[in-house]
């Protein structure tokens, strides 16, 4: 059944404009199936050279109602698409095509490398792409019909030369959960996962401080943390402490004694310090852009390019010039800075941001042969040997399937920000990702921030409910208030979602609003009104379960079947324990 529903549509294969249509009709696309994955292979049957703009692996009519409720990921970490076939709508406020330029052609929705559709409520469809070494997939969709891309770039394909392309996957079945898993299993063929031991959980100065970050802020953080829950292992020096973008190992003024100073500072006071690099970028005054200007992405004019030319600038201090991860260069430099911080500054945490501008399409790199996907890979290696093995490298603003197996830890949302709108939007990013922690990398669910800030105004159970979202992920945390602020109750609010779970919620639906998972014996029930109205929010169970309130400690008793909560605020979050009752007295004995 899985592979019938793209047997029947047929492929082609688009050049560059200008070249004729007997170049195409000598080019072999040939797929082969095994089950529910297709490989498929690119051979040049013409006697002179092609420019292949892109492959199209199926096209064909799409025989899924146009209300049918689908999912798309983003080629950029920060866009994600779901809502129907009829109308897509992002789930972010930024989308590929938009914030980013990448090409979307007028009659179709594009998303990258993963979509799912949920044809009935107990039957669904996932289309894939297992492997991203060298060329990104994507799908163009509309209600009636699809298209399966390998974007190829408008590289040159010999005479007589075969390429092996990207494996994709097509599954069908009742589970979503089940088919993601496969999903995930198969990834690891081609992109082992860099496994890391436990889930890092810290403190980040960014939305404390935003870029006018001090050394004086970090040490009083460090301070506060040590008296009320050193168990927060990481101090995160976020954007602001180099001079320059690119730059990143001159101090700006705000540092005085320097940022090895301060890490070494960190370890002797029991905590680790983990340091914010964005590797792909500079800006137009640093000094490596200055005195290296043939290691960046080069125009026309052989100039380096800004990126603002061709996709967004930057958000601060734009526009942005491009590292070329293809350059000897820049590979070097990048090995030399990572080299520098580990070794010399004792930083085995590197927090790696705007990932996405190693990897956007456009301008000419060293190697003209080497793809986009290519050269962002090439230029994580190198910052991989200047960081070691024992280094936790965490992805930021990335490239999300490029990002395969050169990374431990992934941001799975945008920025956590002190506003509803802001709440709600993280916590659906990052749930859609869920099944993506500890099967491609540890998932960041970005900060938690128990305080309002600069005139924010979130509610106490918005705070509720962002707190529940970070502990659904199951993944790291980190602190972002100015935590010497923090009162006896958010310090214990904090103190709770300590250690990580490591278990990301599944939700019983794509609505979102109850999710389970098993932890240390007992069952977590994850229930979220996202209304803005209060609701009743009946919670299947599937036997009898004695439930406690995990904030609270409220006991709840003794439930059968179900359990309906009445009149759920709006913007709020339970967490619950769901324990047997001859566990739940064993323990009270």
């Amino acid at each position: 059944m899985e592979n019938t529903f793209l047997r029947g549509m047929q492929g082609s294969v688009r050049l560059e404009p200008g070249s004729s249509e007997e170049l195409a009709a000598n080019m072999q696309l040939s797929r082969s199936w095994q089950q529910d994955i297709c490989q498929v292979t690119l051979t040049n049957k013409n006697a002179s050279p092609v420019r292949v703009r892109e492959v199209v692996l199926f096209h064909g009519d799409f025989d899924l109602s146009p209300d049918c409720a689908w999912y798309g990921e983003g080629y950029q970490m920060l866009s994600q698409t779901n809502g129907s076939l009829e109308q897509p709508r992002s789930i972010g406020s930024y989308r590929d095509h938009e914030h980013y330029k990448l090409e979307q052609l007028p009659e179709f929705f594009t998303a990258y490398n993963l979509v799912t559709f949920q044809i009935e409520p107990a039957r669904h469809l996932l289309l894939a792409f297992t492997s991203c070494r060298r060329f990104s997939g994507l799908f163009r969709v509309n209600p009636g019909s699809i298209e399966v891309v390998m974007e190829t770039e408008g590289l040159v394909l010999a005479p007589g030369q075969r390429w092996n392309l990207e494996e994709f996957m097509c599954g069908m079945g009742a589970d979503r959960e089940q088919l993601l898993s496969r999903l995930a299993e198969r990834i690891q063929q081609y992109h082992p996962r860099l496994t890391w031991p436990g889930i890092p959980t810290g403190w980040c100065s960014w939305y404390g401080y935003g870029p006018e970050v001090s050394e004086q802020n970090i040490q009083a953080a460090m301070r506060a943390i040590g008296t009320a829950l050193p168990d927060l292992q990481y101090i995160q020096i976020d954007d602001g402490y180099q001079r320059y973008m690119g730059d990143w190992l001159t101090p700006g003024t705000r540092f005085p004694r320097g940022v090895k100073a301060l890490c070494r500072g960190i370890h002797a006071h029991g905590f680790e310090p983990a340091i914010w690099v964005a590797p792909f970028i500079a800006e137009q005054e640093s000094q490596v852009l200055k005195e290296h200007p043939d290691w960046f992405v080069q125009d026309d004019a052989g100039q380096p390019l800004s990126s603002a030319a061709i996709s967004f600038g930057g958000w601060r201090k734009p526009p942005w010039y491009m590292l070329d991860g293809t350059h000897p260069g820049a590979q070097a430099y990048l090995e030399r800075v990572f080299r520098t911080m580990r070794e010399e500054w004792g930083c085995r945490y590197f927090k790696l941001d705007a990932l996405t501008w190693g990897a956007l399409p456009g301008g000419r790199r060293y190697d003209q042969a080497a793809t986009r996907i290519e050269a962002y890979r090439q230029g994580m290696a190198a910052l991989q040997r200047g960081a070691g093995d024992d280094s936790l490298i965490l992805g930021c603003n990335a490239p999300l399937w490029a990002s395969l197996g050169t990374v431990h830890a992934m941001r799975v949302s945008g920025d956590i920000a002190r506003r509803w709108s802001t709440v709600e939007t993280v916590a659906r990013e990052t749930f859609w990702r869920n099944w993506q922690h500890g099967r491609l990398w540890i998932n960041d669910p970005d900060c938690v921030v128990l305080t309002n800030q600069n005139g924010s105004t979130l509610t106490p159970d918005e705070i509720l409910f962002h707190a529940t979202a970070i502990a659904a992920s199951g993944g790291m945390v980190l602190s972002g208030d100015r935590v010497e602020n923090l009162s006896d109750e958010q310090w214990n609010m904090l103190g709770q979602l300590l250690p990580p779970t490591g278990r990301p919620a599944r939700f019983d639906d794509l609505s979102q609003c109850i999710g389970r998972t098993q932890v240390n014996g007992e069952l977590r029930l994850y229930l979220f009104n996202w209304d803005d109205d209060p609701r009743d929010l009946q919670v299947p169970l599937s036997s009898s379960w004695q439930l406690t309130d995990i904030w609270s400690g409220a006991d709840l008793g003794l439930h059968d079947g179900e359990i309906t909560l009445k009149q759920m605020p709006p913007h709020s979050a339970r967490l619950l324990s769901a324990r047997r009752p001859a566990d739940w007295k064993a323990d009270r004995v």
